[in-house]
């Protein structure tokens, strides 16, 4: 189990070491932030399990291998601010715009006069009153996910996602979240006897680039679809616990859920050992793992 848990670390490590060699993060950083992770997961571990406080450094380094010195430097240091903020109003107008049929025409976001009747300022301020219209355009804009025709005074879609091009610290920041979100779900169906959380994905090799091209185009319609219906389940489920706390009652429970899809495709060759197998374009689907 500890070998397959190491090849498996491996594969979710190495495109982390691209990403650290493309930027120029030394490898000190990056063993210093994988230190306090385990540290923090054994404080975690020991916190479930209800363990008092006395000798909680020598548990840890118990647990965890790390030398008690080391262990006492990291659990008095600052704590890290925490990975999951609130989104940005940006991108829950361009939710709100590509989800919702009142600002869609046969299924595409309207362009949209920025003043007015039906306009990008209404839009805005149905989903805050706190930020300024003109704020939030300018930040799509800045982000290349909306355009402003300033002939016309029409603002546009230009993405129907929202990733952030060139912004390098919101492209981390997602990249973050997202993928620890997935792998907190994938973690947490491998511990638990009963799978927690919906994972699942179809693959393949072998393929032509247009294969893979056509199942990117297939995925962008699913998750337009997807969105579409999960956006307004979600808004009401908020709706909900305000108008619970409104009442002066506290919500039954509180949650945090993300919802995601993604598509991968590289020119690598296929393995030998699953040539057999995946030559041909055979398809091997992975064991769901559902809700």
């Amino acid at each position: 189990q500890q070998q397959a848990l190491l090849q498996a670390m491996r594969a979710v490590l190495a495109p982390l070491a691209d990403l650290a060699v493309a930027q120029g993060l030394p490898y000190a950083d990056a063993e210093e932030a994988w230190r306090r992770a385990f540290v923090e997961a054994a404080q975690r571990a020991q916190a479930a399990q209800g363990q008092p406080a006395q000798r909680a450094v020598s548990r840890i380094a118990a647990a965890t291998g790390i030398n008690r010195r080391e262990v006492t430097r990291l659990t008095q240091a600052e704590p890290l601010p925490p990975i999951h903020g609130r989104a940005s109003m940006a991108s829950q107008v361009l939710t709100r715009w590509v989800s919702d049929p009142a600002w869609s025409v046969a299924g595409k976001p309207r362009t949209l006069p920025r003043q007015g009747e039906d306009s990008f300022e209404t839009l805005a301020r149905s989903v805050t009153q706190d930020v300024h219209p003109r704020t939030v355009l300018d930040e799509l804009v800045r982000l290349k996910l909306a355009r402003w025709d300033t002939d016309t005074d029409a603002v546009s879609l230009l993405e129907e996602a929202f990733t952030p091009h060139g912004d390098l610290l919101d492209m981390l920041s997602f990249l973050g979240t997202n993928v620890s979100d997935h792998l907190q779900a994938a973690v947490g169906n491998v511990l638990s006897p009963q799978p927690q959380h919906f994972e699942q994905a179809v693959f393949a090799q072998g393929l032509p680039a247009s294969a893979a091209e056509d199942l990117r185009v297939l995925a962008r319609r699913h998750w337009k679809a997807l969105m579409a219906e999960a956006v307004p389940l979600l808004e009401a489920g908020l709706r909900d616990a305000a108008a619970q706390r409104e009442q002066g009652q506290a919500p039954e429970v509180t949650h945090r859920v993300r919802l995601g899809l993604f598509t991968y495709h590289d020119p690598g060759e296929t393995p030998a050992s699953e040539t057999s197998v995946q030559d041909g374009g055979a398809v091997r689907r992975r064991a769901a793992k559902r809700d």
